[in-house]
């Protein structure tokens, strides 16, 4: 399942478009204005993924995706800016996390060039959660940023509105 959705991610990318006018202004509603600023920094690509994720969930959650719920499903992945990556770059960062683990990220974060990119790429969730912190985001929104690559046993978040969010992240 993960490699089908990192697979379905890279071809994604590699087709540069956001998303439409409506689903823009759709996301836009769900934000507030620190957020809103956030969104603005990614790229077409990741917005047009992170559309479809926060669809999924409203589908899947109904009257419980609120506002917090859905700006979560929309900024999951934010941290990912601090690396400054583009394709390929996230190609080479996730081979190296599954080649070394995960467990590498600080170390890595700390050196200089490509490499503290691909540590900071892979401790995009702590960074994300900081960045939506800064910006004012609902708590909910700030942990799931946090949690979302973490075992269920671990989320802070209700474990049913982190089982629609990661399903549609999966999706």
């Amino acid at each position: 399942m993960r490699v089908r959705h990192l697979l379905r991610r890279f071809l994604g990318s590699l087709v540069p478009v956001g998303p439409g006018a409506a689903d823009d202004a759709w996301a836009r509603a769900h934000f507030l204005s620190g957020e809103e600023a956030l969104w603005d920094q990614l790229g077409r690509a990741d917005r047009r993924h992170a559309v479809g994720v926060a669809r999924r969930v409203e589908r899947a959650l109904g009257h419980e995706a609120t506002r917090p719920v859905i700006a979560a499903a929309l900024l999951h992945d934010v941290g990912k800016l601090d690396a400054r990556l583009g394709t390929y770059g996230r190609v080479v960062a996730t081979l190296s996390a599954a080649a070394a683990g995960r467990h590498l990220a600080d170390a890595w974060a700390e050196r200089r060039g490509l490499t503290r990119r691909v540590g900071l790429y892979l401790k995009h969730p702590e960074l994300g959660a900081d960045r939506l912190a800064l910006a004012g985001s609902d708590p909910l929104t700030v942990a799931w940023a946090r949690e979302h690559h973490l075992p269920e046993e671990a989320w802070s978040v209700p474990s049913h509105l982190g089982r629609a969010l990661r399903a549609a992240d999966d999706d």
